[in-house]
């Protein structure tokens, strides 16, 4: 199976400082997280969810190359993945 994101819901985690959304790998929810420090013209939890959406195409690109690299309960994604 591949990863795909037929589920485009997201979340902030304030705490984290960080967004969560989902990938499916076939019937397996796979987690990922991406650190708001991707998002430096942001700085409110409204800017963060907004600069996601407006990525969302990157950030899913980048999440199907770390999915590629192993298999893990849960990614995080940071700045430097977007390199």
């Amino acid at each position: 199976m591949s990863l795909s994101f037929p589920n485009r819901s997201r979340s902030y985690d304030a705490s984290a400082r960080r967004i969560r959304f989902i990938g499916h790998d076939g019937m397996f929810e796979v987690p990922f997280l991406v650190e708001v420090d991707v998002f430096p013209e942001a700085s409110t939890e409204a800017g963060y969810l907004a600069a996601f959406d407006a990525g969302r195409d990157a950030i899913q690109q980048v999440a199907m190359k770390a999915y590629g690299y192993a298999r893990r309960r849960m990614y995080i994604l940071t700045a430097n993945d977007f390199r």
